[in-house]
């Protein structure tokens, strides 16, 4: 099971301060928070794409490349790339090239994004959210696995006799996961193509994720991919903690009151008990992280969000330090003893060859 963080890069003020850092301040403070998470020996950065203030991420495969080359390690991904607005081509393009630049240390989560007015600024319509990422994912899909495509849909120009370069890392596209946390027709998409669904559930009650994955696990079953319990999930969430809860409670309080998605609505109580917020000690961050396997069956990837509502690059490397010494190898020991033997772990380049190359030899 991989276990990493994800950032969504938005630039807040701290609470407690007033201090606002500068776009140069978060942007290499993202790159500190990457390195660190490797040093404690997580195995996956993901980071958002965001083309509006307050966030700076608006070119994650920058970032992922310059990162790439200060790691040597970290599995490199995004917590959404957005396939509705962005071509295909590029992509494709882009992804390639960084897996060739990293030795394959990437994969990416796709998603709608739901940010109304971006969608204008790339000559998209929102209303279209749903049929762009079909039919924008259909041509990505084929780009990856087809040295020569010809292509014709709705919503760009057609393509003649056109090949991606470069070609993907071993003949081997990017492990795709595909991110969602309302729509139906997202979990049915990833079960078609037998890819990974990630459920952000951050913000919402269990009840309404388990339908979501319940739906993914039945339909990739259903297009033969496997059983409804190998499918491969990811989950997010988010934790705050300190050796002694009551005080993880109280400085987070001030954060969590004022973050731009989650502030000025229900308490911080009310939240840590309806959502996977967990605010607390180390151990409680572990019991209830546990219980996600109960909620949802056995999964491949647990994301934490770390750095978010404008906590200051200190407080996040100490939380990284405590995810990383004590959090996760409880958590890496206690679900890979849960797993049953039929149920895969999660996909990584080298296991994706492989699965190729076995597969090749079955079929001679």
């Amino acid at each position: 099971m991989q276990f990493g963080i994800f950032t969504v890069g938005d630039v807040t003020t701290d609470p407690t301060t007033g201090r606002t850092p500068s776009e140069h301040e978060r942007i290499t403070a993202m790159v500190t928070i990457a390195r660190k998470a490797e040093e404690v020996g997580l195995d996956v950065f993901a980071t958002g794409e965001h083309h509006n203030r307050p966030f700076v991420p608006s070119s994650p495969t920058t970032m992922l490349g310059y990162i790439a080359a200060r790691t040597e390690r970290l599995l490199l991904s995004t917590a959404t790339t957005l396939i509705t607005t962005n071509d295909p081509v590029k992509i494709a393009e882009d992804f390639a090239m960084l897996q060739h630049l990293t030795e394959g240390r990437v994969d990416l989560m796709l998603g709608r994004g739901n940010t109304g007015p971006v969608y204008p600024w790339f000559g998209k319509d929102i209303r279209d959210g749903i049929p762009l990422a079909i039919e924008n994912y259909h041509l990505l899909h084929r780009l990856w696995r087809e040295d020569v495509v010809d292509w014709e849909g709705k919503f760009r120009t057609p393509l003649q006799s056109f090949t991606a370069t470069p070609r993907p890392l071993d003949d081997v596209p990017p492990f795709v996961w595909h991110g969602s946390i309302r729509s139906p027709e997202i979990a049915e998409q990833a079960a078609y193509y037998g890819d990974g669904f990630f459920a952000n559930n951050i913000f919402w009650p269990k009840e309404h994720f388990q339908r979501l994955i319940a739906l993914y696990r039945q339909r990739y079953e259903h297009y033969g991919h496997g059983s409804a319990d190998q499918a491969i999930v990811g989950l997010g969430g988010q934790v705050f903690m300190r050796k002694n809860s009551q005080d993880a409670v109280r400085e987070f309080r001030p954060y969590f009151d004022n973050a731009p998605v989650y502030g000025h609505g229900p308490s911080l109580e009310e939240f840590t008990e309806q959502t996977p917020l967990t605010v607390g000690s180390p151990q409680e961050v572990i019991d209830k992280t546990l219980t996600f396997r109960e909620s949802f069956g056995d999964y491949q990837r647990q994301l934490f969000l770390m750095d978010h509502a404008g906590l200051p690059l200190k407080t996040v490397l100490e939380q990284l330090d405590l995810l990383g010494e004590e959090v996760v190898p409880v958590l890496r020991k206690e679900f890979a003893a849960l797993r049953p033997a039929h149920v895969p772990g999660a996909p990584t380049h080298a296991s994706l060859v492989a699965a190729r190359d076995a597969a090749v030899q079955a079929a001679r």
